[in-house]
């Protein structure tokens, strides 16, 4: 753990490497800005559609009790992503620094929240996250040769391993080439759920909208119950997750001001149409029972309708979740690179290599710390619950934009929302996490635990200033191996008016916390 926030224009390496840092920094190497509005709309709409929308929407539906219901749940939570999502663009352009919500909470309300979204996210969240749409991946890639069992167990993680090494690499290798890969595999993913669409169009022009009349859509196959309603909205706000990725690398984003708010017009509202009527697709071809009896509804699906093309769905599948595993790895690595460079990470993983200009450490780190989940049994466990803690953070930072207003209502805002989104996201974010605490407490009570570990190692690693000599030269000699190793240095800093300004929101609102480390 860094030994507090690292001063600007210094390196954590010995006089030779500061030397050379500084050359480099001075030669401008830096984060290219290379993310454009398609890339940036690849980013939302690729890691919002991962595996979900192809293999169990029936969460959903089994807890909404009605296909009417389930796709006002559809609907009603995308527009609420979608204001989520416009409070997230009033903040990455009045913030502009990478690292998403961890760089909101921490400049608003301090180091330690900022530290505590930092530690679940590195310690579980994303990790498992990663490794769980790694081994879908390789789920689907092996299911032809294993019809009639289950791959096994080994070949999966070893596939999903191999997996994130290949993406690692080429993230390591290129900005453009990652975002390249990016682009290709969410067009493909959009290709496969516009077939799954247009097979729907075609089944209601048949005829096959049963379930689609008013009468039969709100006809409940289990007792309306509003705690199964709440349930069904909190399913509905996984399946969206993903909706503030790219807010995580902003400073790569061309003209962020005008890119940033303009994915999101274009990429929420997308994916909302496409889990509609992928959904209604779906129930022109099966019973709202079959649907809920099926481990893999597109597959299903495609069974149905496809006939000896239905090989199309498993490799739809494949696709769409490779590019997950890309565009997770692209983006949780810029949340890395930002807590390193602010201290609350060692400080190896803030530095850039000096030609590729990529930040080879923290993707290292990401991997590496998701082929430790890939050998964890538990990690299924972890995902529940830690999901808590991930939503709760979403409100604090929505809350924090209404912080932010009130301390600052001067801040130059090249986007300013009405405070009646931020309001109704709150609403909407209140009811469900309290639900979730009264449905799940001892679930919702160890994320907390988790998150809360965070604290002593804050003020250990964080806080604590006068450590050891032994301890920081420790430190420092690993931190120069690491440099040589990955050929990397600091990034030069932003001489920009961008830079000032963010000094100059950093200062007011968090000096209290920034000076007592």
């Amino acid at each position: 753990m860094a030994d507090g926030p690292r001063q600007r224009g210094s390196t954590a390496a010995p006089a030779e490497s500061e030397g050379a840092a500084k050359s480099q920094g001075d030669s401008g190497v830096a984060l290219k800005k290379e993310i454009g509005l398609i890339s940036g709309c690849g980013i939302i709409v690729g890691n919002i559609i991962g595996s979900g929308i192809f293999v169990s929407p029936k969460g959903v539906m089994e807890n909404a009790g009605s296909v009417g219901l389930a796709l006002i749940v559809w609907i009603v939570t995308g527009v609420i992503t979608a204001v989520g999502a416009l409070c997230y663009a009033e903040l990455g352009v009045t913030i502009p620094k990478s690292g998403g919500d961890y760089s909101y909470v921490k400049d608003i309300f301090g180091g330690l929240a900022g530290f505590l979204r930092l530690w679940i996210a590195v310690l579980v969240i994303y990790p498992t996250n990663q490794a769980v749409i790694a081994l879908t991946f390789s789920n689907y890639v092996l299911q032809p040769l294993f019809p009639t069992c289950f791959a096994p167990e080994f070949g999966l993680r070893l596939l999903a391993a191999v997996c994130l090494l290949l993406l690692t690499w080429v993230n390591c290798s290129s900005v453009r080439w990652a975002t390249r890969v990016q682009d290709v595999f969410t067009a493909g993913k959009l290709l496969a759920l516009g077939l799954i669409i247009i097979m729907g169009i075609v089944q209601i022009c048949k005829g096959h909208y049963y379930w689609l009349e008013p009468s039969n859509a709100f006809e409940s196959f289990k007792e309306p119950d509003i705690g199964l309603v709440a349930l069904a909205f909190l399913q509905g706000s996984f399946a969206y997750g993903g909706w503030n990725f790219l807010n995580y690398v902003t400073e790569e984003l061309v003209e962020p001001h005008k890119n940033l708010p303009r994915a999101i017009y274009i990429s929420i509202p997308l994916v909302t149409f496409v889990y509609v009527f992928a959904n209604i697709a779906y129930v022109t071809a099966m019973t709202p029972q079959e649907l809920l009896d099926s481990n893999a509804v597109a597959v299903t699906f495609g069974e149905k309708l496809l006939g000896v093309m239905s090989w199309i769905m498993p490799i739809s599948v494949a696709l769409s979740t490779f590019g997950g595993v890309n565009g997770s790895l692209f983006t949780s690595s810029r949340l890395f690179f930002a807590g390193a460079r602010e201290g609350h990470l060692p400080r190896l993983l803030a530095m850039i290599h000096i030609k590729r200009c990529t930040p080879i450490p923290a993707l290292l780190f990401t991997c590496v710390s998701t082929l430790l989940m890939l050998v964890t049994s538990d990690m299924y466990t972890l995902i529940n619950y830690v999901g808590f803690i991930n939503y709760l953070f979403y409100g604090v930072t929505v809350a924090g934009q209404i912080v932010l207003r009130w301390k600052q209502p001067d801040l130059h805002r090249p986007i300013k929302v009405n405070l009646i989104f931020p309001v109704i996201y709150l609403l909407f974010w209140a009811f469900l996490l309290v639900f979730s605490l009264w449905s799940e407490p001892v679930v919702c009570g160890i994320g907390l635990a988790i998150m809360l570990t965070g604290v002593p190692v804050y003020f250990l690693g964080v806080h604590w200033q006068n450590k050891p000599e032994c301890f920081n030269t420790f430190i420092d000699n690993l931190t120069y191996i690491g440099q040589k190793f990955c050929v990397v240095v600091y990034p030069a800093e932003d001489s920009s008016s961008d830079s000032e300004e963010k000094q100059e929101l950093r200062s007011p609102l968090t000096k209290d916390s920034e000076g007592s480390q």
